[in-house]
Order: structure tokens, then sequence, then C-alpha cells
């Protein structure tokens, strides 16, 4: 046990988690820090903003399942990071944030670049920790990596004085971890599990509803072998996307306000849904009041704060999903369901996920073609928007953590960051960027990190020119008035617009121009017959690579359950 600075404790600390790069951006109150990390085997990523550096955390977090570690400066660093926080802790994402912290002697004093990290995050993290003493912070960094990734996942906050960073103390590593207040439970009570098996031999109409958690806990062969044994056809989250093979005849793809029209029926009609890992997000249930009003409700979750949160359950089981749905399936009947397989096959042919291509650039055609070329191999990242459901929809993952998108907390600006995240975890895996052109302005100077560092991330714009999913809102909803959606609006164009014409000015920015400015390769593409050679050009070229597809301004997206409406009162078309 030699004495160590608590800078030289962190970079130990982290080398210890075997944490393999760290994404964020020096400052004044983590000089010490960074001064240990320079000469040190930690690799680190410089990002152009805080912000850009928690999302980077969170995408390599999604693409390994690994944690994924960030770290800022004090009061407008630490800041920036919140909503990266906030879109972990939304989506229970395994993420470290560390932020510095001014002396200990001024916290509370309004000091140069001071804020209440810890007050301000505590709504957003697991758990979060000021360390004011040097003999607390190795234990404390153990104790953050362990809450971070075991139970349900989330980000965890360390906030790290100046002084604590200098001053001295012997280096202590406890091989075991133990809090006394935090003892997530992963086995399953067997008499609830027992419950589980005999509603799901009982039942004539089952259907499995996934969610995030399937793929934290690994859990997606435990699914297959479910379905497949009892056939019970499977609808999926949008965190769950992969994790249940896009191609299998039992998969009715995503569920909710944009899912398909036979999963929200299937949903609707079920006399049993076996919940696993999902939390019955509103996007999902609709109105709940209406939702599945037939349905006995098995609800296995890790977290028991999230059983009966939103809707009564009926058999609850709280543990480990791959744990509990290996015990599961040892009791669980072959079964047929041959009416019940029949009905949904029935709902797939009525109301298939469709577009009109004979005219324009169809966004949907550009996700088909890209799903087809890559066979769904690729990681596919998204921003958010109309393209991240278009993605969503058209996008057949072949696997889990294929498909990465920021599901609750739905932030604009995530996705390019966090594909840059992505490729770094994933060096040898195709990673693509599906981006709106309002959302990836969000973070746009990311270009200049992938560039330098030469990440070989590939960003596929769907240029409509509109903050798109709000534009959709405002045509179906608020009678066409287009109320500052349009990207491109001008000093001179009329105060009044509700729909683009010739007349409309040019679009700012030039994205090609601006992808160049950062080194990057980009294109422009306008027609549908060049969408193929141009995705399979993208995904030969080795560096950074750009295209924008100057898609249908008013293309929509459907099927769409409206906001309060029941999942069976779907919008299929309009008029």
């Amino acid at each position: 046990m030699k004495e160590m600075t608590g800078s030289e404790i962190f970079v130990e600390s982290l080398l210890r988690e075997n944490v393999e790069v760290v994404f964020g951006l020096p400052g004044g109150a983590l000089l010490p820090i960074f001064d240990k990390i320079h000469a040190s085997k930690l690799k680190f990523v410089l990002a152009k903003h805080e912000q850009g550096a928690s999302h980077m955390a969170d995408g390599f977090a999604r693409a390994t399942g690994k944690t994924g570690v960030c770290l800022a400066t004090s009061g407008p660093g630490a800041t920036n990071i919140v909503t990266g926080l906030a879109t972990a802790y939304m989506d229970s994402i395994p993420m470290v944030a560390f932020t510095g912290q001014v002396a200990t002697s001024l916290i509370g004093n309004d000091a140069f670049q001071e804020a209440d990290t810890t007050g301000i995050t505590r709504p957003v993290t697991k758990h979060n920790f000021l360390v004011k003493d040097v003999r607390e912070l190795a234990k404390t960094i153990r104790q953050a990596f362990h809450i971070a990734k075991t139970g349900r996942p989330g980000p965890v906050l360390v906030d790290i004085p100046v002084d604590v960073q200098r001053a001295k103390c012997k280096f202590v590593w406890e091989d075991v971890v133990e809090i006394r207040s935090y003892k997530p439970n992963y086995e399953g009570h067997k008499g609830q599990i027992k419950k589980a098996s005999d509603a799901i031999n009982a039942s004539k109409k089952p259907i499995l509803y996934i969610g995030g958690g399937v793929i934290s806990s690994n859990a997606q062969a435990e699914i297959m072998e479910l379905a497949k044994k009892a056939n019970i056809p499977v609808t999926s989250t949008l965190l769950a996307l992969g994790a249940f093979q896009g191609d299998e005849k039992l998969n009715l793809g995503m569920l909710g306000m944009h899912g398909t029209y036979c999963a929200n029926m299937a949903m609707q009609s079920s006399d049993l849904i076996i919940s696993v890992g999902s939390r019955f997000d509103d996007r999902c249930t609709g109105k709940v009041c209406g939702f599945a009003p037939n349905a006995k409700i098995v609800h296995i979750d890790i977290d028991p704060t999230s059983i009966s949160k939103i809707v009564d359950v009926d058999i609850p089981v709280v543990g480990d999903a791959k744990t509990i749905l290996t015990e599961l399936n040892k009791t669980v009947e072959n079964k047929e369901n041959k009416q019940w397989l029949a009905d949904i096959a029935k709902w797939k042919q009525e109301v298939p996920l469709q577009y009109d291509n004979s005219k324009g650039l169809k966004p949907q055609y550009i996700i088909e073609k890209l799903s087809e070329i890559t066979k769904g191999n690729a990681i596919v990242v998204t921003e958010v928007g109309q393209h991240q459901m278009w993605a969503a929809q058209y996008y057949k993952a072949s696997a889990s953590r294929n498909f990465l998108s920021s599901g609750g907390l739905g932030t604009m600006g995530f996705g390019f960051p966090a594909g840059i995240g992505a490729k770094i975890a994933c060096p040898k895996k195709e990673v693509v960027v599906i981006a709106g052109d309002g959302s990836f302005q969000m973070n746009i100077q990311e270009l200049a990190t992938a560039a330098l560092y030469g990440i070989n991330v590939k960003i596929f714009i769907l240029n409509n020119q509109y903050l798109g999913m709000v534009r959709q809102w405002q045509e179906m909803f608020y009678g066409k008035r287009y109320s500052h959606t349009c990207l491109n609006k001008s000093k001179d164009c009329p105060e009044i617009c509700n729909t683009p014409n010739k007349n409309c000015p040019v679009y700012i920015p030039d994205f090609v121009k601006v992808a160049e400015a950062y080194s990057a390769h980009a294109v422009r593409v306008t027609d549908s017959k060049d969408v193929e050679n141009e995705i399979k050009k993208a995904l030969a070229f080795d560096g950074v690579y750009l295209v924008e597809f100057m898609v249908d301004r008013e293309e929509n997206v459907l099927p769409m359950v409206p906001a309060g409406a029941n999942l069976d009162e779907v919008i299929t078309r309009l008029a």
C-alpha cells in the first residue's frame, strides 16, 4: 500500500476497473487528474463538447454492455453532461461520470466555476457522490462502478474537488464491494416463476413483450427458447430491437405509438402478456385504462419499483431476466397456438408496413436498402425524430446491440456522438448513424472528433428540412400550422407558411460543405436510383463518410397511435 495523490488514485482505480477509454474535456478543476492521465495507460478521447462526451460514453456502453466513462470539469463542464446522464438514466445504461469540483474549502461560496453538481444530477443518476476526503476516493470509485453495472444499470456520478485530487494517502483497493443498503435480487421467487409458467401453459393468446432489460441481462437466447417452445409471438420496445431476430416469423416488430399494426392488435387481443425487462412506457401502452383489457400480466424485472408502477400486474417476478427465464423454460410446455398465430398472420397481411415509393426520395426506402445491404449486421445508431421511427420500423437488426437509440428521454443530438462511442467500442463492426437534419446539428461539432481520431463512422442524414416529427403532429393535429418547424425559413419568407414550395430558400447549412470543412468525405443524394450505390460506396470507404439524402419533405411516420388513444385506435393512412 504505497502513498498516492488523489489524481494517481483516480487513474489506478480506473485501470483496475478495466476501463478501456475515457471521453471528455479538461478544465481547471481537473488539471491534477489530466496531468496523471498524460503519462498513463488510459486511452482518452477529447470530445468537442461535454454533452458529446457523455453520449460517447453512453454509446460505448450500449454497444458492449460495459460501463462507459466520461470526465468533465466543474461548473459548466459538469452541467453540460446533465443531458447525457438523463439519457442514460432513462434507458438504464451503465455509465460513470467524473466531474471536477472547486476546493472543499470553497464549496458553497459561489467560487469560480462552482456548481452544485451532486444536487443538480441527483434526479438523473442512479446514485452520486461528492468525495471530500482523499482516503474515500478509491472506495467511492469502486462503489460507483459496482452500482452502475449491477441490478438495474444506470449512470453514477463522482464529484472530485481539486484539493482531493492533490491530497495524498495510502492506496487501498477493496476486492469485494459491500454496500449495506444495496442488494439487488437476481434469483426470482420460485413460487412466482411457477405461477408464470402455469399462466403461460394455460393461455390461448400469449404475447412476449420485451424491453431493454433483455439486452442488459444478455437473455436473448432464453427469449428465443421460450418463444419457440411455446409458439409465443414477440413484440419489442424501441430499446429491445435486435434482441429477437428481425426476420424471425414470431417477431411482430416494435409496438406502441409507431409500432406495427399487428403488434398493437395482438397486445390488445392477448389473454396473457409476459413482460420481460420492459417498464410499460406510455409510448408502448397508449391510454393505460384501455391497455390490453382482457390480458393477465406477468412482469419479470430486476427493479421492483417498476412493477405495477404504470399498469397493474397479476404475476410479478423480481430478478434477473436471464436467470428467471432459464428456470421458466424448464416448465413451460410445448404449444402450437395455431388459431392465435393465424389471427396475427391476418393482421400482418391486412396492414403491413408500407409506403408509396412512386415519387420522390422516400426515407423508408433508404432504411430498407441499408438493412438489405448490411443484412442487419451493422450497428445502427439513431438520432431522435421521424428518421428514428423509420429506422425502428425498417431496419431489421440481426442481433442485440445492433440498434442503439435514445428511448426514454428522446434526446436530439444523441446519435452521432453515441455512434462515435460505439465505433470505438467495436472497431471491427460497421457503424452507421441515421440522423435528421435537425438533430444532427445538435452535436455537429463532433465531426472534428471523428476526423481527428480517424473514427470510421458513416452518417446518413435524412434531410426533410423540417423538425419532422413535430411538423407531422402539426399537420395531423394542429391544422397544418407549421409553427417554427421549417429549418430553412428565412427573414424573407412569409410570416405564415404551411407547405414547402418552389420559392423556398436554399437550405442552410450545406452539410456536404460542413463535412468537408471537418475533413470528412460527403455526398448529396436526390434520386432514389442512386441510393443503393451511394450506401455501398459509403460502407466501403475507409474514414468518416457523410451522405445527405434529400428526402420527401412531408413524408409521415405511419402507423401512428395518437396520444391518449388505445393501441387499436391506430391511424394507418392519411387522406
